[in-house]
């Protein structure tokens, strides 16, 4: 195994962004110069974060990168990634996990907005928050997460899931406004409560455990069992989505 840490160092504007893509275990193997962007500035990974190597593999699946300091600002982490492990010990920035196709991210702060954005497969596991749009496309883009598994321990944004063509998003706590929006397939589960759920999905299951606020009426209820009703939709779409709610948690006003 390797580990690669790498410690965010002080900087004059800290509120400006850092575009580092290149952040995923595979760019670690050999001693190869890594670039990021501060805002329109390129820079040096060693401008930005202390960097410290312990081991030496050849391949990315044995190497665990950690993240450390003030990293919420630190944006498309673990993008493209395909193997191996990102540890982010505080909060990340957006696009964490963009396009990814393999290995394991663990949050164990926040984490912004189009968190696993149209990833493939791999998991991503926040211990904090997720922002808007979790799982979902980026704007115009008619698919969403494809593969793999998200799992937010904490609450999300509004959008969650959104386009959601195929894997699993499992969020524990509650989600905002519009979550599983234009649903193509996939599981979305979410434990707390969400407002309009559901809207336009033509396909995918859709599990609400908690409270759901201001339900469309273009949802048709086929069944009830083992407490849950069940849901198809959304019609209005002639869409043959599964919406599983718990009983009792409906309200429409």
């Amino acid at each position: 195994m390797m580990q690669v840490t790498l410690t965010m160092k002080s900087r004059a504007k800290p509120f400006i962004p850092i575009e580092a893509e290149m952040i995923i275990p595979m760019n670690f193997i050999g001693n190869r110069e890594l670039f990021v962007w501060e805002g329109n500035k390129k820079r040096r990974l060693e401008d930005i974060f202390t960097v410290r190597k312990e081991g030496n593999v050849n391949s990315p699946e044995n190497i665990v990168v950690v993240l450390r300091g003030d990293t919420s600002r630190v944006k498309r982490v673990g993008e493209y990634m395909s193997s191996g492990t990102i540890t982010i010990e505080g909060d990340i920035g957006m696009h964490c996990g963009n396009f990814m196709r393999g290995g394991n991210i663990a949050i164990h702060g926040n984490a912004d907005g189009w968190l696993g954005r149209e990833m493939r497969a791999g998991s991503i596991v926040c211990h904090g928050n997720a922002g808007d749009y979790c799982g979902s496309g980026y704007r115009g883009e008619k698919r969403g997460m494809r593969g793999g598994k998200i799992e937010v321990f904490g609450n999300a944004g509004d959008y969650l899931g959104e386009y959601l063509t195929g894997g699993e998003i499992h969020v524990h706590g509650n989600a905002g406004m519009f979550a599983g929006a234009e649903m193509r397939g996939g599981s979305l589960i979410i434990d707390g409560d969400v407002w309009i759920p559901g809207a336009n999905m033509a396909k995918g299951t859709l599990v609400i455990r908690g409270r759901v606020y201001n339900m469309l009426p273009s949802f048709e209820k086929i069944e009830e069992k083992e407490g849950m009703m069940i849901y198809h939709g959304d019609v209005a779409n002639k869409g043959k989505g599964e919406m599983i709610i718990k009983m009792s948690n409906e309200d429409n006003t």
